[in-house]
């Protein structure tokens, strides 16, 4: 007997069990079919947060170089843009380890949202670390068409799957600020660097106000080339210009009267110097050297392309960067291409304590 007298119905307890058995496999049904799509599809519903696989899942190179390009890019007109304003709002973040002003302006902000987000909306699961903050409340979504350029499929081929969580992406949306605010634009450049494992695969530089973009993938191809020539025995030595005597003073006991030395800015345009760029602003050189600190955005980059092209970066001890972990190294710089690199390192024995 029911509560209250009520008598129920055997009928009708059957039917309402059968509509709520209909409503739940209508739901249930519903929920395997959108997760099968998301199968078929490899993707998550618009709006929705990507899931991770359990593996992490993979990416593909020559997708993430296709994207470094575009955001180098994209970066590269914001940068122009500023810079042709003339309104920087150039402000300080600090004192660098030298002492001097380790600048950020419009330019930098701007560039690096676009950069950032280009890259992270393409590829959610892969760790981007970049030199400038990334304000989320400043979020901008900017969706990759995820068309590979022929160049780059003519160069790279085929596939290049790695494990998402191998890889770390460094992001330099303005090299040589303090160049920029002097209006020294030939030294700016937009860099991404791809690394798996630590190790430096993939770089681009782009030089916004000639416009003009080197990329290239370790075992991958590249558009640019090394120089067909290169001077060993009294070279061209290209350093920053706040360490041009420092640097100077040691390679001339080294190499003799005739090395040069050619004093310039930002990390990328120095490594561009040891290559065969078609840019009328691009000056040339034999080494890189660098006497001190410095950030891993600002040489992943080029050590990936040197890498590609048969190059070297390594510190001034001889030992191959990791780009992993801290955003710096400690022990200098050493740059060259077509050379005996090691020997190099051998005959330059003073200029990491110079540094110190």
């Amino acid at each position: 007997m029911a509560p209250m007298g009520i008598r129920l119905s055997p009928l009708g307890v059957a039917v309402f069990f059968l509509l709520g058995l209909g409503v739940l496999y209508h739901l249930y049904s519903g929920f395997l079919a959108g997760r099968f799509s998301l199968f078929g599809l490899g993707s998550e519903p618009a709006g929705g947060e990507a899931e991770v696989a359990a593996d992490g899942g993979t990416v593909d190179l020559r997708e993430m170089l296709a994207v470094a390009v575009l955001a180098a890019e994209r970066g590269g007109d914001e940068v122009r843009r500023v810079r042709e304003s003339n309104v920087l709002h150039e402000k300080s973040k600090g004192k660098t380890r030298e002492g001097a002003e380790d600048k950020m302006t419009s330019g930098d902000v701007l560039s690096n949202r676009k950069m950032f987000y280009l890259l992270k909306t393409a590829f959610p699961t892969v760790q981007i670390n970049t030199e400038e903050h990334v304000d989320a409340s400043d979020k901008e979504v900017i969706v990759w068409n995820r068309k590979i350029p022929e160049d780059i499929l003519k160069e790279v081929g085929a596939p290049k799957e790695v494990p998402a969580e191998s890889v770390t992406v460094w992001i330099d949306p303005l090299d040589a600020t303090q160049e920029y605010t002097e209006d020294l634009r030939k030294y700016v450049t937009t860099m991404v660097c791809v690394a798996v494992n630590g190790k430096p695969v993939v770089g681009v530089i782009h030089k916004p106000f000639s416009e003009y973009t080197a990329w290239a993938m370790v075992d991958g191809g590249s558009n640019v080339k090394a120089r067909s020539s290169y001077n060993e025995k009294t070279p061209k030595i290209i350093v920053s210009r706040s360490h041009a005597g420092m640097v100077k003073q040691v390679t001339l006991q080294t190499f003799g009267n005739q090395t040069s030395i050619i004093p310039a800015g930002g990390a990328g345009y120095k490594v561009l110097a040891l290559l065969d760029v078609p840019d009328m602003t691009q000056e040339k050189a034999d080494l890189y050297i660098h006497v001190t600190y410095i950030k891993k955005w600002d040489i992943c980059a080029g050590n990936a392309i040197l890498k590609a092209l048969g190059g070297h970066m390594t510190t001034l001890n001889g030992e191959e960067i990791s780009y992993t972990g801290s955003d710096g190294i400690e022990g200098g710089l050493l740059a060259s291409i077509r050379m005996n690199h090691q020997a190099l390192v051998r005959k330059l024995p003073d200029l990491e304590k110079s540094g110190h």
